[in-house]
């Protein structure tokens, strides 16, 4: 009877779903075809859904706008493509990890009980969470769903909110705000001449948007104020406390404190790597990871990391589509070479595909329904082309698409350089 090996992927988000689907597609096949051994899937996860989470600003002001439905898919209705033979996705959490005996320990979300995964490959892809379960997972998806709902009740009465955080997300979020609340301002003017709300981000920085040109941030910076925002720079905010009468008190680093009806943090993200031996992480928590074969080399063979959880990357789902293909060759190739000591030769002859990460001005702003800021690959978007790229509807189509794998339906091709 040949042996079983256990693929053990961790973590359900864009880089999760991308290697699962990419292995399912392209190199199982192929592992089959040589006949030496079985392989399995195990995709594990916290929640049973996807969570779009590119899309929370817009349904943060309005689910009529973007309703849960396109939001949050079932991870397990992707997958039902493949045989149960060869893929079974659990919900659950990650709580230990030992590389020693190649074991993860994972906690079953319906029942609370530890069940062990022995795993032949290991892919960590847990990648962060953010402060609030608006714009990312904290559990099961419905904490998100819930957060959403209180969100857009809260903004039907508010009358002051801040945003803590000039990143993305911080400026999308106020930008959807803004525009829900205050409407738009006209050609002539400058702001909104009636706004209902006084909002106001705190981008903790001297400039929002640090990856774009400055001009960018000036740019969005002029778009928010249409809008009826407020941006503040130079004051960072390092906490915030919910109040009995229903206010949040918004505490900033230079000891001053505000009271406001909506506080939304947008500041700073948190690996989920608490499973992680405290050895295999960096200073800040994330997985130590070879930034050009995208494995774990402290783990032993056969273990990687992709996307925002590995020490390699900047972030982003862009830089996640760039290195999918990247890692899941390697996989590929240490899979097809072998692990025993007797196959360290035929390994050696393998060359590895390396990811070189885009530090080209790369990204994509709504600012408001109907503005926005952005570049791609160092060109300049004008702002009709980010309101047709991702303002209209913040890509909800493509939630779809990576639930179902749509995205990796053909493998990458990769040539190996000579020598």
């Amino acid at each position: 009877m040949s042996t079983q090996n256990e693929i053990v992927i961790v973590g359900a988000s864009f880089a999760g779903l991308g290697a699962a689907h990419y292995f399912l597609k392209h190199i199982l096949p192929l592992l089959k075809s040589q006949g030496d051994g079985k392989y399995h899937v195990t995709l594990v996860d916290s929640s049973s859904h996807f969570y779009f989470r590119v899309g929370s600003p817009r349904s943060m002001v309005s689910k009529q706008m973007i309703p849960d439905s396109k939001l949050f898919l079932p991870i397990a209705d992707g997958f039902k493509q493949y045989s149960t033979s060869d893929f079974t996705f659990i919900q659950a959490t990650a709580t230990d990890w030992d590389p020693n005996s190649r074991t993860i320990t994972i906690s079953l979300a319906h029942t609370g009980k530890s069940k062990t995964l022995n795993y032949h490959a290991l892919i960590l892809a847990t990648g962060t969470r953010t402060a609030t379960p608006l714009t990312s997972l904290h559990g099961d998806h419905t904490t998100s769903q819930q957060a959403l709902d209180e969100m857009n009740s809260a903004l039907l009465t508010a009358q002051s909110i801040i945003i803590g955080g000039g990143g993305p997300s911080g400026v999308e979020t106020a930008g959807e705000i803004g525009h829900q609340l205050n409407g738009y301002a006209g050609w002539f003017r400058a702001r909104p001449s009636n706004p209902k709300a006084r909002i106001t981000l705190y981008s903790g920085s001297d400039k929002m948007l640090p990856m774009l040109r400055p001009a960018a941030s000036r740019q969005a910076e002029t778009y928010l104020a249409k809008v009826g925002v407020d941006v503040v720079h130079g004051v960072k905010v390092v906490g915030s406390e919910a109040r009995g009468d229903g206010q949040t008190v918004v505490r900033f680093a230079n000891g001053e404190e505000s009271a406001v009806d909506v506080y939304v943090p947008s500041v700073g993200v948190t690996p989920n790597t608490g499973f992680v031996p405290q050895g295999l992480k960096n200073e800040r928590g994330y997985v130590k990871t070879n930034a050009k074969t995208l494995r774990v080399d402290e783990a032993g063979p056969r273990v990687y990391a992709i996307g925002d959880v590995g020490s390699y990357t900047r972030g982003g789902v862009m830089d996640i589509y760039d290195a999918v293909p990247v890692v899941m060759t390697n996989v590929k190739a240490d899979l097809m070479a072998g692990s025993s000591v007797t196959d360290e030769k035929a390994r050696a002859k393998v060359q590895d595909r390396l990811y070189e990460p885009n530090l080209k001005e790369t990204q994509i702003v709504p600012v408001g329904r109907s503005k926005g800021v952005g570049a791609v690959f160092g060109w300049k978007l004008p702002s009709f082309m980010v309101w047709l790229i991702k303002g209209r509807d913040y890509m909800v189509a493509q939630a779809q698409v990576m639930v179902n794998g749509t995205k990796w339906e053909k493998e990458s091709k990769w040539t190996p350089r000579d020598g």
